[in-house]
């Protein structure tokens, strides 16, 4: 029995210095991923667009062309002149964009992320690294397009409900002459 305490005993430091060991090695690596998550990887050149509503569309989202992934979104700010939503995105060094290229931000879903839709033009002149992309649409709010049905729907209600009411206010025509 005592054998077998002083054996234990003596494993004990390079056990406790292997279980350290793989502890730091797995911090580091939740460390890397966390770190590593938030900043946008910039494979290509940079293209701009100003937008006048961003909703949803964020840092690390999605540049697409014919569906697929061609970039990602890397910086995102207001200029304080325009008020505008000025977008900096990253273009696979590959592909190269007419002039009069389009910018539309548009979601994977009903409820999905957003993404920006490249559709490109037919000029010949191509856009250089560090372009802007003159022809955008900015993202439409989901809020926004049912209020402006519910608030259609309820004044054609409101419409209908006067115009019967005055109809039936309005004395038939030739039913009170003598």
């Amino acid at each position: 029995m005592v054998a077998a305490v002083s054996g234990r005993a003596g494993r004990q430091p390079a056990e406790l210095l292997a279980g350290f060991a793989v502890l730091a090695g797995l911090a580091g690596l939740l460390a890397y991923a966390v770190l590593d998550k938030g900043r946008p990887h910039e494979t290509g050149y940079r293209l701009n667009a100003g937008f006048t509503h961003i909703d949803g569309l964020s840092i690390g989202s999605d540049v697409r062309l014919a569906g697929i992934t061609v970039g990602q979104v890397v910086d995102e700010r207001v200029d304080p002149k325009t008020y505008a939503a000025q977008v900096a995105f990253t273009v696979r060094p590959d592909i190269k964009l007419p002039d009069d290229t389009a910018a539309i931000i548009t979601s994977d879903s009903l409820l999905g992320g957003k993404y920006i839709a490249l559709s490109p033009g037919g000029d010949d002149k191509m856009l250089a690294p560090g372009g802007t992309i003159g022809q955008t649409q900015g993202a439409i709010s989901l809020e926004q397009l049912l209020s402006k049905f519910i608030f259609s729907v309820t004044d054609t209600l409101t419409k209908a409900r006067q115009d019967k009411a005055s109809q039936a206010a309005a004395p038939a025509p030739g039913g009170d002459a003598p």
